[in-house]
């Protein structure tokens, strides 16, 4: 049976390519099912993912916010209530992102930060060796732009130095989905 539809309460992570939004993601995922905590990640990076790129094709089709909501009725129908929705640049878009997901949801922005250094030791693991160039360049441009645009609504978490189960904790707290 589906529990009674709660509003829903979502936790956008958004940051630069390389600092831990999936592994964070997929950390807080087994800390949530180990307390019987019902939610849902929804990967946003891959809701668009195509060539050419429809947000830059067709910007107007939002592409990605359709998707979304269209994969968060399906989770909503099963009751579902708390979207763990990552995306670089989540925490920019999060009004219409809100809007994508209906309901009108308690949003919770996250940016994860992480120094260069950090971030191009990650990429070339990610990578299966050395960071090409153009990741770590895109990257480190993502992370200046995000820092500087993010409002003080958005909660700055640095990942340098912790481990993935860590940062998760802090942010199921920072949720309040963790007691």
């Amino acid at each position: 049976m589906v529990e009674q539809l709660r509003r829903p309460e979502v936790l956008l992570v958004g940051g630069r390519s390389g600092v831990g939004k999936s592994t964070v993601a997929a950390a807080l995922h087994e800390l949530l099912a180990a307390a019987e905590v019902r939610h849902v990640v929804i990967e946003g990076d891959t809701l668009d993912l195509a060539w050419p790129a429809p947000h830059l094709e067709h910007p107007e089709a939002r592409l990605a916010e359709r998707n979304l909501a269209a994969v968060w009725a399906n989770a909503r129908a099963l009751g579902h209530h708390r979207p763990v929705f990552t995306n670089s640049v989540s925490v920019l878009g999060a009004p219409r992102l809100a809007a994508a997901i209906g309901d009108d949801p308690i949003v919770t922005a996250v940016l994860l930060r992480a120094a260069d250094d950090v971030v191009r030791d990650r990429l070339a693991r990610r990578a299966g060796g050395s960071a090409p160039p153009a990741d770590v360049r895109r990257s480190s441009a993502t992370a200046r732009r995000l820092d500087s645009a993010v409002t003080d609504h958005v909660e700055r978490v640095d990942t340098d130095g912790s481990a993935p189960v860590e940062i998760a904790r802090r942010l199921g707290l920072l949720t309040g989905w963790l007691g």
